[in-house]
Protein backbone atom coordinates (compact mmCIF):
# COMPACT_ATOMS: atom_id res chain seq x y z
CA UNK A 1 0.00 0.00 0.00
CA UNK A 2 1.50 3.34 -0.60
CA UNK A 3 1.85 6.44 1.20
CA UNK A 4 -1.38 8.06 -0.39
CA UNK A 5 -3.40 5.38 0.60
CA UNK A 6 -1.95 4.89 4.53
CA UNK A 7 -2.92 8.56 4.87
CA UNK A 8 -6.29 8.18 3.17
CA UNK A 9 -7.01 5.18 5.21
CA UNK A 10 -5.67 7.51 8.48
CA UNK A 11 -7.78 10.17 7.53
CA UNK A 12 -11.02 8.09 7.13
CA UNK A 13 -10.28 6.55 10.76
CA UNK A 14 -10.09 10.36 12.27
CA UNK A 15 -13.10 11.27 11.14
CA UNK A 16 -15.05 8.24 12.08
CA UNK A 17 -13.75 8.32 15.67
CA UNK A 18 -14.60 12.08 15.89
CA UNK A 19 -18.00 11.44 14.95
CA UNK A 20 -18.43 8.43 17.47
CA UNK A 21 -17.23 10.77 20.03
CA UNK A 22 -19.35 13.87 19.00
CA UNK A 23 -22.48 11.25 19.07
CA UNK A 24 -21.74 10.09 22.45
CA UNK A 25 -21.15 13.39 23.54
CA UNK A 26 -24.06 14.39 22.25
CA UNK A 27 -26.13 11.79 23.71
CA UNK A 28 -24.85 12.47 27.07
CA UNK A 29 -26.49 15.64 27.25
CA UNK A 30 -29.89 15.45 28.72
CA UNK A 31 -32.74 18.91 29.46
CA UNK A 32 -32.44 19.27 33.25
CA UNK A 33 -36.21 19.07 34.65
CA UNK A 34 -38.50 19.86 37.64
CA UNK A 35 -40.99 18.08 39.23
CA UNK A 36 -44.16 19.19 40.86
CA UNK A 37 -47.06 16.72 42.56
CA UNK A 38 -49.98 17.51 44.93
CA UNK A 39 -49.18 15.14 48.24
CA UNK A 40 -52.47 15.84 50.09
CA UNK A 41 -55.70 18.00 50.04
CA UNK A 42 -58.29 18.11 52.13
CA UNK A 43 -60.98 19.37 53.53
CA UNK A 44 -59.42 21.26 57.00
CA UNK A 45 -62.75 23.74 57.79
CA UNK A 46 -66.13 22.47 56.81
CA UNK A 47 -67.84 25.25 57.40
CA UNK A 48 -66.32 27.75 55.81
CA UNK A 49 -65.78 25.63 53.22
CA UNK A 50 -61.95 25.30 53.39
CA UNK A 51 -59.88 23.42 51.23
CA UNK A 52 -55.15 22.92 51.84
CA UNK A 53 -53.17 21.42 49.50
CA UNK A 54 -49.85 20.64 50.02
CA UNK A 55 -47.63 20.22 47.42
CA UNK A 56 -44.01 19.07 46.53
CA UNK A 57 -41.54 20.70 43.85
CA UNK A 58 -38.66 18.89 43.26
CA UNK A 59 -35.64 19.85 42.91
CA UNK A 60 -36.77 22.90 45.18
CA UNK A 61 -37.29 26.31 43.63
CA UNK A 62 -36.24 29.48 44.65
CA UNK A 63 -37.81 30.11 48.35
CA UNK A 64 -40.72 32.19 48.09
CA UNK A 65 -41.82 31.15 44.28
CA UNK A 66 -45.05 31.62 43.82
CA UNK A 67 -47.35 28.55 43.26
CA UNK A 68 -50.83 28.50 41.40
CA UNK A 69 -53.61 26.27 42.40
CA UNK A 70 -55.75 25.50 39.37
CA UNK A 71 -59.26 24.08 39.27
CA UNK A 72 -60.63 22.77 36.29
CA UNK A 73 -63.98 24.53 35.29
CA UNK A 74 -66.01 22.08 33.13
CA UNK A 75 -68.98 24.85 31.91
CA UNK A 76 -65.99 26.61 30.42
CA UNK A 77 -63.44 23.49 29.26
CA UNK A 78 -60.45 25.49 30.77
CA UNK A 79 -58.15 25.67 34.15
CA UNK A 80 -58.38 28.93 36.29
CA UNK A 81 -56.10 29.60 39.40
CA UNK A 82 -58.14 29.55 42.40
CA UNK A 83 -55.46 30.11 44.98
CA UNK A 84 -51.58 30.74 45.29
CA UNK A 85 -49.05 29.75 47.92
CA UNK A 86 -45.20 30.38 48.17
CA UNK A 87 -42.82 27.95 48.17
CA UNK A 88 -40.52 27.09 51.12
CA UNK A 89 -37.88 24.25 50.28
CA UNK A 90 -39.48 21.96 47.88
CA UNK A 91 -42.82 22.55 49.26
CA UNK A 92 -45.78 24.55 49.50
CA UNK A 93 -48.82 25.03 51.20
CA UNK A 94 -51.90 26.79 49.79
CA UNK A 95 -55.51 27.20 51.29
CA UNK A 96 -58.92 28.36 49.36
CA UNK A 97 -61.93 29.00 49.96
CA UNK A 98 -64.72 27.13 47.89
CA UNK A 99 -68.43 25.70 48.28
CA UNK A 100 -69.01 21.96 48.59
CA UNK A 101 -68.17 20.29 44.67
CA UNK A 102 -66.32 17.69 43.25
CA UNK A 103 -63.92 19.02 41.23
CA UNK A 104 -59.78 18.66 39.75
CA UNK A 105 -57.30 20.47 40.95
CA UNK A 106 -53.47 20.59 39.75
CA UNK A 107 -50.08 22.93 41.00
CA UNK A 108 -47.60 24.63 38.77
CA UNK A 109 -44.25 26.21 38.48
CA UNK A 110 -43.17 28.44 36.24
CA UNK A 111 -39.80 28.58 34.40
CA UNK A 112 -36.48 28.61 36.24
CA UNK A 113 -33.21 28.22 34.47
CA UNK A 114 -32.11 25.77 34.15
CA UNK A 115 -35.48 24.27 34.37
CA UNK A 116 -38.71 24.99 32.47
CA UNK A 117 -42.10 25.34 34.01
CA UNK A 118 -43.74 22.11 35.73
CA UNK A 119 -47.27 20.83 36.24
CA UNK A 120 -48.40 18.79 38.49
CA UNK A 121 -50.46 15.39 37.72
CA UNK A 122 -54.37 16.25 38.17
CA UNK A 123 -56.03 14.99 41.43
CA UNK A 124 -60.05 14.94 41.78
CA UNK A 125 -61.25 15.85 45.42
CA UNK A 126 -64.50 15.30 46.84
CA UNK A 127 -65.38 18.75 49.16
CA UNK A 128 -67.65 18.26 51.30
CA UNK A 129 -69.19 21.52 53.16
CA UNK A 130 -71.84 21.68 56.04
CA UNK A 131 -74.94 23.63 54.54
CA UNK A 132 -78.77 24.22 55.24
CA UNK A 133 -81.09 21.00 54.41
CA UNK A 134 -83.45 23.56 52.78
CA UNK A 135 -81.32 25.13 50.60
CA UNK A 136 -82.83 23.61 46.98
CA UNK A 137 -85.96 23.85 49.22
CA UNK A 138 -88.42 20.77 49.80
CA UNK A 139 -89.09 18.21 47.29
CA UNK A 140 -93.04 17.79 48.53
CA UNK A 141 -94.33 17.52 52.24
CA UNK A 142 -97.45 15.70 53.36
CA UNK A 143 -98.76 14.02 56.63
CA UNK A 144 -102.06 13.74 58.75
CA UNK A 145 -104.19 16.03 60.65
CA UNK A 146 -103.55 19.40 58.79
CA UNK A 147 -99.96 18.88 58.57
CA UNK A 148 -97.47 22.12 58.09
CA UNK A 149 -93.77 22.01 57.32
CA UNK A 150 -92.49 25.47 57.17
CA UNK A 151 -89.45 26.18 55.98
CA UNK A 152 -88.41 29.61 57.50
CA UNK A 153 -88.20 32.10 54.68
CA UNK A 154 -84.75 33.36 53.30
CA UNK A 155 -84.94 37.03 54.95
CA UNK A 156 -85.70 35.58 58.19
CA UNK A 157 -83.02 32.41 58.42
CA UNK A 158 -80.39 32.96 55.08
CA UNK A 159 -78.94 29.00 55.97
CA UNK A 160 -81.83 27.87 54.61
CA UNK A 161 -81.82 25.69 57.97
CA UNK A 162 -84.61 26.36 59.97
CA UNK A 163 -88.27 24.97 59.75
CA UNK A 164 -91.01 24.50 62.29
CA UNK A 165 -93.05 20.80 62.01
CA UNK A 166 -96.92 20.90 63.26
CA UNK A 167 -99.91 19.16 62.93
CA UNK A 168 -103.51 18.43 64.77
CA UNK A 169 -103.81 16.07 68.22
CA UNK A 170 -102.88 11.83 66.94
CA UNK A 171 -101.16 13.04 63.40
CA UNK A 172 -97.66 13.53 61.57
CA UNK A 173 -95.91 15.65 59.06
CA UNK A 174 -93.14 15.09 57.05
CA UNK A 175 -90.77 17.04 54.42
CA UNK A 176 -88.70 15.61 51.86
CA UNK A 177 -85.37 17.12 50.71
CA UNK A 178 -82.90 16.44 47.66
CA UNK A 179 -79.41 14.78 49.79
CA UNK A 180 -77.37 13.88 46.62
CA UNK A 181 -74.29 13.97 47.07
CA UNK A 182 -74.44 14.38 50.94
CA UNK A 183 -72.74 12.49 53.26
CA UNK A 184 -74.29 13.27 56.78
CA UNK A 185 -77.43 15.14 58.61
CA UNK A 186 -77.49 16.41 61.79
CA UNK A 187 -80.64 18.19 63.14
CA UNK A 188 -81.13 20.33 66.61
CA UNK A 189 -84.87 19.87 67.62
CA UNK A 190 -86.67 21.94 69.75
CA UNK A 191 -90.01 20.53 71.20
CA UNK A 192 -92.45 23.13 71.51
CA UNK A 193 -95.50 20.30 72.34
CA UNK A 194 -97.76 20.07 75.44
CA UNK A 195 -96.62 16.06 75.29
CA UNK A 196 -94.34 13.38 73.99
CA UNK A 197 -93.26 13.15 70.08
CA UNK A 198 -91.57 11.37 67.96
CA UNK A 199 -88.96 12.85 65.33
CA UNK A 200 -87.76 10.13 62.24
CA UNK A 201 -85.59 10.28 59.80
CA UNK A 202 -86.20 8.08 56.56
CA UNK A 203 -84.44 7.16 52.90
CA UNK A 204 -87.54 7.98 51.03
CA UNK A 205 -90.22 6.10 53.05
CA UNK A 206 -87.89 3.77 55.13
CA UNK A 207 -87.21 4.70 58.30
CA UNK A 208 -83.71 5.12 59.33
CA UNK A 209 -83.43 6.18 63.13
CA UNK A 210 -85.60 8.80 65.22
CA UNK A 211 -85.75 9.87 69.03
CA UNK A 212 -88.65 10.24 71.85
CA UNK A 213 -88.77 13.94 72.47
CA UNK A 214 -90.91 14.67 76.27
CA UNK A 215 -92.74 18.35 76.61
CA UNK A 216 -90.25 21.13 76.06
CA UNK A 217 -86.97 19.22 75.68
CA UNK A 218 -84.08 19.77 73.02
CA UNK A 219 -81.93 16.94 71.72
CA UNK A 220 -79.91 15.92 68.54
CA UNK A 221 -80.84 13.64 66.13
CA UNK A 222 -77.78 13.40 63.31
CA UNK A 223 -76.91 10.68 61.09
CA UNK A 224 -74.78 9.06 57.99
CA UNK A 225 -76.83 9.70 54.89
CA UNK A 226 -74.22 8.66 52.24
CA UNK A 227 -75.95 7.14 49.49
CA UNK A 228 -79.65 8.72 50.61
CA UNK A 229 -80.87 10.53 47.59
CA UNK A 230 -84.34 11.38 49.23
CA UNK A 231 -83.97 12.34 52.99
CA UNK A 232 -87.35 12.57 54.94
CA UNK A 233 -87.48 14.60 58.07
CA UNK A 234 -90.75 13.07 60.01
CA UNK A 235 -92.49 14.49 63.05
CA UNK A 236 -95.31 12.23 64.77
CA UNK A 237 -97.43 12.66 68.09
CA UNK A 238 -97.33 10.18 70.43
CA UNK A 239 -99.15 12.07 73.13
CA UNK A 240 -100.42 15.14 73.36
CA UNK A 241 -102.91 17.41 74.02
CA UNK A 242 -102.73 20.24 70.99
CA UNK A 243 -100.62 18.35 68.69
CA UNK A 244 -96.91 17.83 68.32
CA UNK A 245 -95.03 21.05 67.30
CA UNK A 246 -91.22 20.74 66.30
CA UNK A 247 -88.76 23.82 65.44
CA UNK A 248 -85.70 22.73 63.63
CA UNK A 249 -82.35 23.30 62.65
CA UNK A 250 -81.14 21.10 60.07
CA UNK A 251 -77.51 21.40 58.60
CA UNK A 252 -76.25 18.68 56.06
CA UNK A 253 -72.69 17.63 54.93
CA UNK A 254 -72.38 17.96 51.49
CA UNK A 255 -70.80 18.53 47.69
CA UNK A 256 -73.32 20.62 46.02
Amino acid sequence: MGRRSLRAVAGLLTFVLAVSLGSTASAGVTTPTRTAKIYSIRTTDATKGVITVVGTLSPAPKNGTRIPLHQWIPSAKRWQEVAHGYSSGGSVTIKTVQPGSVRTYRIAVGPQAPYPAAISPMISFKHYVWRGMFKKGLLASGGRGNPQFSVIPPNEGPRRAEADLLADKGGYVWGDVDSTGCSYVRNWLGNLTDGVVRVSLHNGTTAMTSVRMRQETETWLNYKILGVARLRLQLADIQSGYGPYVAVDSIMLCTN
